[in-house]
């Protein structure tokens, strides 16, 4: 196992962790940054890089939350779909059972690090996220601001902040975690002070070895991550992260055939879907002729033992920051990442990224901090193939062998791809017509070779109108550079390429009016472009052999008016906003589709002092197509079923995956709850002992376009205690879904497969973890 490979790490950390308890004080506690601490609430710890230098949330004119150190410990955060916990708004899909992506707002968001756009998923089907070297998290609502820059996904994103190293205290936490199914976690965090208050290293380690109660499901994981800080002076700070991640997991596409009757009752109807032809090997407009409906066991997925899913990546943040003057000070962020995934299912689908190299340096002039203007260079160069187009969930029957699940490519098939390697087929890079008959003979995914350079110039000034009134104004402008060519031609064709050259422009405004110094009312107004990119950011090429226009020109606005108040002398916060957004939704076949979200949202936090503590977010969303056309694996579950069984389903006989399209319309988007509310709170009943715990709710909501079928009310409710055997030892249970709710969420972002497929939530189960600082 895995787990072994950090137990063989710990040695090489232990003389840093003997030169930090040389000589120290009687009974003095030696701890590395992160381990035993007050709580710190949302509202008292700065965002660095976003909106300014560094700001609060009282001071930022958006909606926005931020997870501390301290409450991501107290609360268990592990992934980004453990943030609707703390964010109104931010119901997620299972993204497979990896999120790589947040959710906010009913769509997809962008996911940055220190202040840079990180690689991320394809439509949310990435690769899992470590929060190993991550110390806290904001989540910012709307297209990212000007200092950002242009994003494909504008729902909102989620800032995370690396760790730093601490300049004035050395010491070593170890922290480990045993769930049941036999899942294990282990991490060494160390902090070494190299010269005092000038310069210091750390080092955090983690190893995940977890296998699952899902069929077939596992994750394993190595992570290391090293921070260098230095500080020469008052005037100069420089801080180095570098990452390295390998992961190994498994895509985990849920239960199919989701009728109202397996998500209310568990019933899964059963039976081989038939091709056309007569094939049993699933494919499109396959019938199903039901054979009876038994209560399936949740763990019995659409996984596979033989699919293979891995990753590997590495990641470089540096940021230096030097005061010129009293009123000058200038801060240089660099970023770059390298990326390698393999994906190889048994159900046809491949996505293959034969190395993803980005880079990105800003350069950041900041003025009595009421001036912010710079420039910043991101070049993205991505390598990958893809095949999804033979996908067919629909006609396999869980209940039934693995052979059944599995779809080996006909020769026709085989015919409209092009094999990378033995037994491996993608797609090309675009459409080739090699007989002229005029119609094109490939099958097109999400192949690509693409490099883009994007060049960006931004400003930001604060003008206080009077003493109460302050204004904000920002612009951007950003150059694209792109190229893309077929990574994979046919033979005998001359491979398709294309480039394109595009201005995209941002702009934000924003009103604060402080009542007092404690009450802050906000209007904001937020216009931009974005672009639509497919895995790791690549750009492709159409059925055209060309780079469609239309992906460098979605438009998209946010209108925010919000209320934040922060009492003095007292420990709590609380904001409320109401919003109007439009943004652009990218389908799995590329194409974009217009979304309008209305609604409302709101958050409170509360430390009374005593060791209780509680934050509480609810929202209200109204999302919806804005006059625009919808897609859909198939257009209702229904479809893939004939009419022999009307008393298990009264089928159509249409046959599924037909690849619906539905005529623009304002329907209501699938598979976003207009509701969430969620609470957190913890209590130190004395030293010894702590009591913790969440609740979260989602209102009905349709899983299909047509909303033939609803997830029901849900709740979930988490439970947790810990003990701390001394300053240094302490233990903790949690026990997740504690009244063994029956829960279910989309599976996929958008709503692509809200017909085909539903995710079954965990049942009830327990964790024990452990940490001790020396």
């Amino acid at each position: 196992m895995k787990i072994l490979t950090l137990a063989a790490l710990i040695p090489a950390y232990l003389p840093f962790s003997l030169l930090a308890q040389e000589n120290p004080k009687p009974d003095e506690i030696i701890q590395v940054h992160g381990a035993e601490q007050e709580l710190v609430l949302p509202s008292e710890e700065p965002i660095e890089g976003i909106f300014g230098s560094a700001d609060t949330l009282r001071e930022i004119p958006r909606a926005a939350t931020v997870i501390t150190e301290s409450l991501m410990q107290s609360a268990n955060i592990d992934d980004l779909h453990d943030i609707t916990r703390f964010a109104p708004n931010s119901h997620a899909a299972a993204g497979f059972g990896n999120p790589s992506l947040p959710s906010l707002r009913g769509q997809l968001g962008e996911l940055f690090e220190g202040g840079m756009r990180r690689q991320a998923g394809n439509n949310g089907l990435g690769i899992p996220l470590t929060l190993n070297p991550i110390e806290s998290i904001a989540v910012v609502k709307g297209a990212p601001p000007v200092m950002l820059g242009t994003t494909q996904r504008v729902g909102g994103f989620v800032q995370l902040q690396p760790k730093r190293a601490q300049l004035n205290t050395s010491g070593t936490l170890l922290r480990g975690k045993l769930g049941e199914w036999q899942q294990y976690r282990l991490q060494v965090d160390h902090n070494q002070v190299l010269t005092k208050d000038e310069s210091a290293l750390r080092v955090s380690a983690e190893v995940i070895d977890e296998d699952s109660f899902y069929d077939f499901t596992k994750l394993r994981s190595n992570d290391l991550f090293v921070a260098y800080e230095w500080q020469p002076n008052t005037a100069t700070r420089w801080s180095l992260g570098v990452e390295y991640y390998d992961v190994s997991w498994t895509d985990n596409a849920g239960i199919n055939r989701p009728t109202q009757a397996l998500i209310d009752d568990n019933l899964y109807i059963t039976g081989q879907g038939q091709q056309p032809n007569g094939s049993f090997v699933p494919g499109a407009f396959a019938v199903v002729s039901p054979t009876g409906q038994i209560e399936i066991d949740r763990s019995r997925v659409l996984t596979d033992p033989l699919d293979t899913n891995s990753a590997e990546t590495l990641i470089l943040h540096s940021s230096l920051s030097h005061q010129l003057s009293q009123q000058w000070l200038m801060v240089n962020r660099s970023y770059y990442q390298h990326l390698d995934r393999e994906g190889i299912n048994q159900n046809s689908f491949v996505e293959i990224i034969d190395g993803a190299q980005t880079f990105e340096h800003r350069l950041e002039l900041h003025y009595a901090e009421h001036t912010v203007f710079g420039v910043n260079m991101r070049y993205n160069d991505v390598l990958g193939y893809s095949q999804f187009t033979t996908e067919a969930d629909l006609p396999i029957d869980l209940t039934g062998n693995l052979s059944q699940r599995r779809i080996p490519l006909t020769a026709e098939q085989q015919a409209r791809l092009v094999e990378l390697r033995p037994g491996v087929f993608v797609s090309p890079g675009t459409q080739y017509d090699l007989n002229n008959d005029g119609v094109g003979d490939f099958n097109l995914s999400d192949t690509t070779d693409s490099t883009s350079y994007q060049w960006g110039i931004f400003a930001q000034h604060k003008w206080q109108l009077t003493e109460r009134l302050l204004a904000t104004f920002g612009a951007r402008a950003d150059y694209y550079d792109v190229e893309a060519q077929d990574a994979i031609p046919p033979a005998g064709v001359t491979p398709g390429r294309d480039t394109h050259n595009e201005w995209l422009s941002a702009a934000s405004f924003a009103l604060q009016y402080d009542i007092n110094n404690e009450l802050m009312l906000y209007a904001t107004a937020y216009d931009s472009d974005s672009t639509s990119n497919s895995m790791a950011g690549g750009t492709v090429l159409n059925a055209n052999q060309e780079i469609d226009p239309q992906n460098f020109a979605t438009e998209n606005r946010l209108y925010e008016l919000g209320v934040k108040y922060a009492p003095a002398g007292a420990r709590w916060y609380a904001d409320a906003v109401l919003f109007d957004q439009r943004r652009s939704l990218r389908n799995r076949d590329g194409s974009n589709s217009g979304i309008r979200t209305e609604g409302f949202e709101a958050q409170w936090h509360y430390d009374r002092g005593n060791g209780f503590w509680a934050t509480v977010a609810a929202s209200y969303i109204d999302a919806y197509y804005d006059n625009s056309a919808a897609f859909q694996g198939t257009r209702q579950v229904a479809d893939a079923f004939d009419d022999s069984r009307p008393d298990i389903i009264e089928g159509t006989g249409v046959g599924a995956p037909n690849f619906a399209a539905f005529p623009p319309s304002y329907q209501q988007l699938q598979g976003v709850p207009e509701v969430q509310a969620s609470t957190v709170v913890g209590w130190r009943l004395n030293e010894q002992w702590t009591v913790g715990g969440d609740l979260s709710y989602t209102k009905s909501y349709p899983l299909d376009y047509l909303q033939t079928v609803f997830i029901r009310d849900q709740h979930q409710l988490n439970l947790s205690t810990e003990y701390r055997f001394s300053e240094r030892l302490r233990a903790r249970i949690d026990i997740i879904n504690v009244t063994d709710q029956d829960n279910w969420a989309p599976v996929f972002e958008g709503g692509y497969f809200g017909a085909t497929l539903a995710f079954p939530s965990l049942p009830r189960h327990a964790q024990l973890s452990f940490s001790y600082n020396f």
